[in-house]
C-alpha cells in the first residue's frame, strides 16, 4: 500500500469484482451500432466505437450504421499535415478504431445521401472497408435489427433549446425490442430524387 494515494501506482478501486454475466453471442446473433454524432465533438462517438468492437469480441455479427455527420467518423483523409498524421495525441483514434473493427471482422456502412448533400463527401474519401449505401438503407438497417431481434446501440447528438449549452449528446440501447432510431430532418421530409418503396413516395435519410 502506497503512503499517498496519490502515487502512482496505488490501486484505489476494485476491479475483480463483476456482478454481471460476461455473455457471449449465440451462433448467428447479431448486433447493430447507429451512429448520428458528430466526430470530436465529444467523447461519445469514440467510447460507443469501442464498445462496438467489445460487442464484435464477444460474437455477434457487428455492423456499425453511419448517417447524418456520423459519417464523418469513417474519414479517410483525416491528418494534418498530411493524411494520417497525428496533429496532436490521440488524434487519429476514431480512426483507429474503425480500421480495428474492420480488420477484427465488423461491418461498416455510411449514408452516401449525408456524404454528398450534407457535406460534399466524395465516396473515395472513406476508409478502406467502409460501404457507402443508399439513404433508404438507414431505415431498412434499423427495422432488419427489429426483425432479426438485434441487440442495438444507438448515439447521436442533437440540439437542445431546453438544456444550458449549445447541445447534447446521447445514446439508447434496445435489444430486441424495437429499433430506437433517431430521425434526422431529412429522414422527416419530402427529399426529391430519393425514392423509397412501391407507394412512390420520395424518402431521405
Amino acid at each position: 500500500m502506497a503512503d499517498n494515494i496519490t502515487d502512482a501506482g496505488t490501486e484505489l478501486f476494485n476491479t475483480e469484482e463483476k456482478l454481471f454475466e460476461d455473455i457471449q453471442a449465440e451462433p448467428g446473433q447479431s448486433a447493430y451500432t447507429f451512429m448520428h454524432t458528430v466526430p470530436y465533438e465529444g467523447s461519445v462517438g469514440l467510447v460507443n466505437l469501442l464498445t462496438t468492437t467489445r460487442v464484435l469480441r464477444k460474437g455477434f455479427q457487428t455492423n456499425l450504421i453511419l448517417y447524418g455527420p456520423g459519417i464523418l467518423m469513417a474519414s479517410g483523409t483525416r491528418g494534418f499535415p498530411k493524411v494520417g498524421d497525428e496533429a496532436f495525441p490521440g488524434h487519429m483514434a476514431i480512426n483507429n478504431q474503425i480500421g480495428k473493427f474492420i480488420e477484427e471482422g465488423g461491418n461498416v456502412y455510411a449514408c452516401r445521401f449525408a456524404a454528398g448533400a450534407l457535406y460534399g463527401f466524395p465516396e473515395d474519401n472513406f476508409m478502406p472497408g467502409v460501404k457507402p449505401f443508399h439513404p433508404l438503407d438507414v431505415l431498412d438497417a434499423a427495422l432488419t435489427a427489429w426483425r432479426d431481434k438485434a441487440f442495438q446501440l444507438n448515439t447521436w447528438t442533437v440540439s437542445g433549446r431546453a438544456r444550458a449549452g449549445p447541445g447534447r449528446s446521447g445514446s439508447r440501447v434496445a435489444a430486441g425490442g424495437g429499433a430506437h432510431l433517431s430521425l434526422g430532418h431529412a429522414q422527416r421530409v419530402a427529399l426529391p430524387g430519393v425514392r423509397g418503396g412501391h407507394q412512390g413516395h420520395r424518402r431521405g435519410a
